[in-house]
């Protein structure tokens, strides 16, 4: 399996289970198994990927869009959220951005701080770190937004 293959089953786990798994079901159509062929990294299943129209209807529950922000990131594009947001309501601005940037980084650090005290870092602690990096992306696309508010 390429790299930009496990790169996209990678970000398509993040999706399932960003919505969860029972969720995702209910929203594509999807039995469990399938879903789970569609990131498995075993051979069997290297040239299994979700459908289109299932990470639309995944990423429209979801948090944060994960493997459209892949496709854009293997093509080297820069995504930029815009539109209603789910946290709209809240009296968000770019000190309260700045303030959870900080909390996110310094959950990335101590992460890593954790899974390197061994020298190496293992698949499931690159997840968690993946996982956290998402997160602080999710920060900063917030924060750029509230920077645009400002600026117009």
């Amino acid at each position: 399996m390429s790299r930009m293959e496990s790169y996209l089953k990678k970000h398509t786990e993040a999706l399932v289970k960003d919505v969860g798994i029972e969720a995702a079901c209910r929203l594509t159509g999807k039995s469990k198994a399938t879903l789970g062929r569609y990131y498995s990294d075993h051979e069997e299943h290297a040239d299994r990927f979700m459908p289109v129209d299932a990470v639309a209807a995944l990423e429209e529950a979801s948090s944060y869009p994960h493997v459209t922000s892949a496709l854009a990131e293997l093509k080297g594009i820069h995504l930029s959220l815009s539109g209603e947001r789910r946290n709209a309501d809240e009296k968000a601005n770019v000190n309260s951005d700045v303030i959870a940037l900080s909390q996110r980084f310094a959950m990335l650090m101590a992460e890593y701080q954790q899974s390197i005290e061994d020298g190496r870092i293992t698949v499931n602690e690159a997840k968690r770190l993946l996982r956290e990096t998402t997160q602080l992306q999710q920060v900063l696309i917030e924060m750029k937004l509230h920077l645009q508010e400002e600026v117009s």
